[in-house]
């Protein structure tokens, strides 16, 4: 069952992690997929071998989230390859560490807020006309359970709740245009950008025990949160963060 046969996808951040794995599994559903990221040579190696080997219909380009005239380029360039653009997932982030407000520099602050809260803000109003033209269709925002709790570094905290927020206004105000906006808050997942801290002596019993489950999540966990807000098993779902995070917040 392809579950998004014919839609077309942009996925940021996905030269790896989260975003490799959204991107993968949408192409496998049928999807037509523009991925995109700033670590072009580490995105146009598994794109290849997914084209080459799997078959799978993806394309890439090297994008910077915080540029408009990237994201005018990028989507563009989707509408170039495939005529239309249904579903935009803003994946792309930075987490600079459990930096406390204390010891968070302006610098910091203004490099987390850039990438992780004004990146998918300039796509969101970038790609709404197309997906308004298409008729249509879904936006996912990846925040993180640390927009909703506390302790976990305070521009990212700062960025991740300010995407959740962002994310709610957009579902009510685009609603009439039939296009539906979510966020994934994902707990602790092994990706490049985590792995450090989870392989970590020190930090990797106490980030695996952060959830009930006894475990670090994997991004193909992530990805299949993703897939049922971009398909149609979704279309009463708007407006809402679905917690992929082992049970950590409910501890």
């Amino acid at each position: 069952m392809q579950r998004l046969k014919n839609k077309v996808v942009i996925v940021t951040g996905a030269a790896g992690g989260m975003g490799a794995a959204i991107a993968k599994l949408f192409a496998e559903e049928g999807a037509k997929v523009l991925a995109t990221d700033i670590q072009e040579e580490k995105l146009e190696a598994w794109v290849h071998a997914a084209k080459k080997v799997d078959g799978l219909l993806i394309e890439h380009m090297k994008h910077n989230v915080t540029s408009e005239t990237d994201w005018k380029h990028v989507s563009e360039k989707a509408i170039s390859l495939y005529g239309k653009i249904n579903i935009l997932v803003n994946n792309a982030g930075i987490f600079p560490g459990f930096v406390d407000c204390e010891n968070t520099t302006i610098d910091i602050w203004g490099k987390v807020i850039s990438i992780n809260l004004t990146g998918p803000y300039i796509g969101c109003k970038t790609c709404i006309p197309y997906i308004k033209a298409a008729g249509g269709g879904s936006i996912i925002n990846i925040a993180s359970i640390a927009g909703m709790v506390g302790g976990n570094g305070t521009a990212y905290s700062a960025s991740k709740g300010g995407l959740i927020a962002l994310s709610r206004d957009l579902a009510i105000t685009l609603a009439k245009d039939k296009i539906r906006v979510n966020t994934i808050c994902p707990g602790a997942i092994l990706t490049p950008m985590t792995e450090v801290l989870i392989k970590s002596p020190e930090m990797g019993e106490v980030i695996k025990h952060m959830a009930a489950l006894g475990r670090v999540g994997e991004s193909m966990e992530i990805a299949m949160g993703a897939l049922y807000l971009a398909a149609d098993e979704s279309s009463y779902t708007t407006g809402t963060e679905l917690v992929i995070d082992g049970g950590a917040i409910s501890k």
